[in-house]
C-alpha cells in the first residue's frame, strides 16, 4: 500500500492550498482516511477525517469552517482544501489510511495503518 501526498507549499496568512493524498495498493473505498499534522517539537495530531462513503467527517476545532475534508473513491484519492490559513496551522501535514477499524472517524493516529510521506505546509504571517 502506498500513499502519496502532494500539494503542500508556502502561503500567506489568509491564503489557501488543497492537500491531496493518492492511495495505491488497496481497496481505497473501504478504508477510513484522516489527515494529521506535525510541527517543529509538537506531536502529531488530528485534523481532520473522514469515512468510506465520504458522509461522515469531522475536524479539530481550531480548523472548523476553514478546512474541508473530501475523497473520490473513483479516483483512489482524499483532499484537504485549507482555506483562511493561518501562521499556526504551519506544519508537516500527513494523510493515513486504516482497513481494519469500523468507526466513521478515526481521531488517534495509532489507529491507522499506513502513513503518506508528508507534506510541508508553510504560513507567513
Amino acid at each position: 500500500v502506498q500513499l502519496q501526498a502532494s500539494g503542500g507549499g508556502l502561503v500567506q496568512a489568509g491564503g489557501s492550498l488543497r492537500l491531496s493524498c493518492v492511495v495505491s495498493g488497496r481497496t481505497f473505498s473501504t478504508c477510513v482516511m484522516g489527515w494529521f499534522r506535525q510541527a517543529p517539537g509538537k506531536e502529531r495530531e488530528f485534523v481532520a477525517g473522514i469515512n468510506r462513503s465520504g458522509v461522515r467527517k469531522d475536524y479539530r476545532d481550531s480548523v472548523k469552517g476553514r478546512f474541508i475534508i473530501s475523497r473520490d473513491n473513483a479516483k483512489n484519492t482524499l483532499y484537504l482544501q485549507m482555506n483562511s490559513l493561518k501562521p499556526e496551522d504551519t506544519a508537516v501535514y500527513y494523510c493515513a489510511a486504516a482497513w481494519n477499524f469500523r468507526a466513521p472517524v478515526l481521531y488517534s493516529w495509532t489507529s491507522y495503518d499506513y502513513w503518506g510521506q508528508g507534506t510541508l505546509v508553510t504560513v507567513s504571517s
